[in-house]
């Protein structure tokens, strides 16, 4: 996936506010990547704050994205990713040749209580560890 060989696949999350599911899909990409994989999240409108219903449902699971802070998108963000993943944010992310574009569907949990956004959490982790078995080299196994 990335362009030279010894070089770690970067992906961006795209949402309107970078507030609630790109937010929380950069967070599990991290979570369950490691330093595999070069994450960054951005918004078309970036929101005033991260989602506190979020913040929440993912302090719920052990990840921090409390102090996170709505980023806007910009050219720059894309050419940078191999892998942009869209949620709900309509034409506004810029398409370059050679990259790779996924629109996930998540709802939006903006307004939403912790309990309708957990489902969110959930889906969005299942829709990350996807992406991870396609963008990122199997850990080798140690033999006993």
């Amino acid at each position: 996936m990335p362009d030279s060989p010894g070089t770690k696949p970067s992906v961006l999350f795209v949402c309107v506010h970078n507030a609630g599911r790109s937010q929380m899909a950069a967070a599990w990409l991290t979570h369950l990547a490691g330093d595999r994989v070069e994450v960054r999240s951005a918004g078309s409108a970036p929101g005033d704050q991260v989602n506190p219903a979020a913040v929440e449902a993912m302090a719920e699971v052990g990840i921090d994205i409390s102090q996170e802070t709505p980023k806007i998108l910009t050219v720059e963000a894309v050419k940078e990713s191999d892998v942009c993943v869209t949620m709900g944010c309509g034409d506004t992310c810029p398409v370059f040749p050679g990259k790779r574009y996924l629109d996930w569907k998540p709802a939006d949990p903006a307004g939403q209580a912790v309990e309708a956004v957990r489902p969110i959490r959930d889906e969005i982790k299942t829709l990350v560890e996807g992406l991870i078995a396609e963008i990122v080299p199997a850990e080798p196994q140690a033999t006993a």
